[in-house]
């Protein structure tokens, strides 16, 4: 019997070369979730990802352009639903927590809620992707906010405003940073829920590089404290180049203030482009600040047209 009869869910899973564990995951939220479709999003896989999901009664459709990111912004461009429930191809996540979190998110009047990954087994959760992840996680805490605890999971709920307001520039694996720093950036309602992790099935193959997409996440955090927070970004900026000018200068401002000569004039032609770059640096910073408000505000008013979604009990 379907939990959610007055809301429209749908499960939306993005794949590439998941033809192991595809029909797993199609068969346990259908289970979990009766009456919500699900839709399988293949992103050029090479194996017979397709076939099996159509197979298990999944709804496929194919994104040309690789990367995790472009597929996350064709799923909440082409679905239509109340609830977004979006989990990794890789049957990692336990299904049976999907009606917990799809109730949280209503009944709460919640826009997105994140399955937190809690495992024991060491080649589930790996330590370099465990210490990865709390580096990227405590980056995001320090300049957005600290409201998660496992930015990288693939294990989320959406509502219909949070998915419709959500600009989706990444196009990697990186896109998980984003969807936290979208949540953050408009003080979105938000919860996180202890999910159970499982270690992938044999012959499944993770497609995340621990070094390589790290890398990729942040710079993406570099991106992102650039494109929203414009100046503290640049005021760091100038504050390193004033006072690097500073310390430069010290030396040649008591050498002239006692014989009234610059003799290290190369020095204080740097002490005078480094004051100069400080000075244009915060002028940057001040004018991109209000740029950012002006489109902070844009993003605002997109995601308030849509309504909350209505706790279950309402419905």
């Amino acid at each position: 019997m379907n939990p959610f009869p007055q809301h429209r869910i749908a499960i939306v899973v993005p794949c590439y070369n998941e033809a192991l564990t595809i029909a797993a995951i199609v068969r346990d939220f259908n289970a979990c979730l009766p009456g919500a479709p699900v839709y399988v999003f293949d992103n050029n896989s090479s194996d017979a990802t397709q076939a099996v999901a159509r197979a298990a009664g999944a709804i496929v459709r194919s994104v040309r352009q690789q990367g995790k990111g472009n597929v996350i912004r064709r799923m909440f461009a082409d679905v239509d639903a109340d609830v977004y429930v979006m989990v990794d191809g890789d049957d990692t996540y336990d299904a049976s927590v999907a009606p917990q979190l799809v109730r949280r998110l209503l009944d709460e009047s919640l826009d997105m809620v994140v399955g937190t990954r809690h495992s024991d087994e060491q080649e589930a959760y790996r330590f370099g992707h465990r210490f990865g992840n709390r580096l990227l996680t405590g980056c995001v805490a320090a300049v957005f906010g600290n409201t998660f605890t496992d930015m990288l999971s693939g294990y989320r709920v959406f509502s219909r405003r949070y998915a419709k307001s959500f600009a989706a520039h990444a196009a990697g694996f990186e896109t998980e940073t984003e969807l936290t720093v979208h949540a953050l950036e408009l003080r979105m309602p938000v919860a996180e829920v202890p999910t159970r992790y499982g270690a992938r099935p044999e012959g499944s193959v993770s497609k995340l590089n621990t070094y390589r997409d790290g890398v990729r996440i942040l710079w993406m955090i570099v991106k992102l404290f650039k494109n929203e927070k414009p100046l503290p970004f640049f005021g760091l900026g100038a504050g390193l180049c004033a006072l690097l000018a500073l310390v430069l200068a010290e030396p040649l401002v008591a050498t002239y203030l006692r014989t009234g000569l610059v003799p290290r004039l190369p020095t204080a032609v740097l002490c005078t482009g480094l004051g100069m770059l400080s000075v244009l640096s915060l002028s940057c910073g001040l004018i991109l600040d209000t740029v950012t408000k002006g489109r902070i505000e844009q993003k605002r008013f997109a995601y308030l047209a849509v309504p909350a979604p209505r706790p279950a009990s309402d419905a």
